[in-house]
């Protein structure tokens, strides 16, 4: 081969190299004028935010405060609660026991749990470990989520288990999505029971292990030091304000991991790498097989219609949201719980994941949406759609049309505080199939009401109108508060009460809705 053809073969490639389009670069500097500005423009008292890029941590570091008391700054170490972002782990633990050969991801629950119920023989005798993971059970969303909020209520996971029957579905079983969190218990308890150990011992020994996931823990009673923990705050009712930090559930399984955006890059890193970890990724977490399995949709849900992103499917899989972004894959979570919120986003096809973890609700979710949108649209090189902007309308909006709503209802009562109520009409102990026994008495000349498996749920009632009462909780780490409907015999006796939330706004796992309770004394 002569001089010329050599030096024309070499043109080409030059030319076939400069053809291939270059993925945008996003500096670290960058991300922080990025998370900054999102922390100037919402009520959050600390962030964390890191990034990973082609296998490798780009970006990793604390922003704002761990306590507004202490006002020690947040670092790149600093636990938050992950809350939901816990479930993808669940899944993990269940595709290593798939991959030993202890169990089938197709499976029949009742296989490993001979006590599991459902409302139907049906659905009982058919539920599998998948449907425990895709929120496809045909259960409404948040169902019994009042076993689990507020904290410190007496359920266990034996009345978990029986009390599925209880509930009346809202879809047929495997046609619609609708979130739950008792499922995810369940999973736990499987994974418990054909482990050998709890759910926290396997994601411990099996999981944070392995990845060097040192100072990352199941349980917030894990934590003997907690220098480095962030406390939980909420600007949900009234302005910032720390708030006791959310107590262990019964098993960590749908929410229980307190983590960190250092550690959590290796969880990211071993995601984005199929299963595969440690040097020259020669170590591996769960196969690939199953990696399929875990990012495969199993439920739809409805994609994306912000025409900036071309977006054609979306749905869940096991313990993630999966969709697509511009003909790229994204696979994410969010996680909430009191005072601590969370969301986990990865493009496998840019090689791209970001965490992002505030200690404040309501704020929080609002700013970990706009921090990850706009450095996702960086990489996808998409203009500027100000999302900070526009995620911070939306959240004061919201919360203001809330408070109208809210507001009305306490001026409706306080124009009816001299109404004449029959306390004793309503004076009682009442019980509902699955969440038990809910008393109204008299507590200094007021009447209230309290639960008996769940303490933090009592407060004065106050008559609205008609023969609905409205609850104001003494609990306010949430806004929860209640209207109390109930009926009557031909005497004005109550006979019973149904509940709904007050706020527009009320978290789902505040499911007074699915309460039907019958006086019983």
């Amino acid at each position: 081969m002569n001089n010329t053809a050599i030096k024309n073969i070499f043109i080409l490639l030059f030319v076939a190299v400069l053809a291939i389009p270059l993925q945008a670069q996003v500096s670290p500097k960058q991300i922080d004028s990025i998370v900054n500005y999102a922390m100037s423009k919402f009520n959050v008292a600390g962030s964390a935010v890191a990034v990973v890029k082609d296998g490798k941590i780009l970006h990793e570091k604390g922003y704002g405060v761990k306590s507004i008391d202490t006002k020690e700054p947040v670092d790149a170490h600093t636990n938050f609660a992950i809350a939901s972002n816990s479930k993808a782990f669940t899944s993990v633990a269940l595709a290593m026991l798939v991959e030993e050969g202890i169990i089938n991801w197709e499976d029949k629950v009742k296989t490993h749990i001979p006590e599991f119920t459902m409302y139907n023989e049906y659905v009982e005798e058919n539920f599998n470990i998948i449907d425990l993971l895709t929120h496809r059970s045909g259960l409404g969303l948040g169902a019994g989520d009042l076993m689990l909020f507020p904290q410190g209520s007496d359920f266990t996971i034996d009345d978990i288990l029986a009390n599925f029957q209880h509930f009346k579905p809202q879809s047929a079983f495997r046609t619609k999505w609708d979130y739950d969190n008792l499922l995810y218990l369940v999973a736990g308890e499987i994974i418990a029971r054909k482990s050998g150990m709890t759910w926290e011992a396997f994601i411990n020994s099996r999981i944070f292990k392995p990845l060097g996931m040192d100072n990352s823990y199941t349980s917030l009673s894990e934590i003997t030091d907690t220098s480095n923990l962030s406390a939980s705050h909420s600007t949900e009712i009234g302005g910032l304000r720390i708030i006791e930090t959310f107590e262990d559930m019964i098993n960590g399984a749908a929410g229980g991991i307190f983590s960190n955006v250092h550690d959590l890059s290796a969880w990211m890193l071993v995601q984005l790498h199929s299963g595969k970890y440690g040097e020259g990724l020669k170590e591996e977490l769960f196969s690939e097989t199953n990696h399929y399995e875990m990012w495969k949709i199993h439920t739809i849900t409805d994609a994306n219609t912000n025409p900036r992103y071309n977006s054609h499917f979306a749905g869940y899989g096991l313990g993630w949201f999966l969709s697509d972004v511009k003909g790229n894959m994204q696979v994410e979570h969010t996680g909430g719980l009191p005072g601590m919120l969370s969301k986990t986003v990865m493009i496998p096809d840019l090689d791209l994941g970001i965490i992002v973890l505030t200690n404040t609700s309501n704020d929080g979710g609002g700013m970990f949406s706009a921090i990850t949108q706009s450095i996702i649209d960086m990489y996808l090189e998409l203009d500027d759609f100000k999302w900070t902007d526009k995620y911070a309308e939306y959240m004061k909006s919201n919360q203001s049309e809330a408070d109208v709503v809210v507001e009305k209802v306490w001026e409706i009562v306080l124009e009816n505080k001299q109404s004449k109520v029959k306390y004793k009409n309503y004076i009682g102990i009442y019980e509902d199939v699955w969440f038990g026994k809910m008393e109204v008495f008299i507590k200094n000349k007021q009447l209230w009401i309290k639960s008996h498996r769940s303490p933090l749920l009592t407060g004065p009632l106050q008559f609205y109108k008609d023969e609905t009462l409205a609850v104001k909780w003494e609990y306010q780490d949430m806004n929860a508060d209640a209207f109390t409907m109930f009926t009557v015999d031909e005497k004005g006796k109550a006979t019973g009460f149904t509940m709904k939330g007050i706020s527009p706004n009320i978290d789902f796992s505040y499911d007074f809705q699915d309460l039907d309770l019958k006086r019983i004394d």
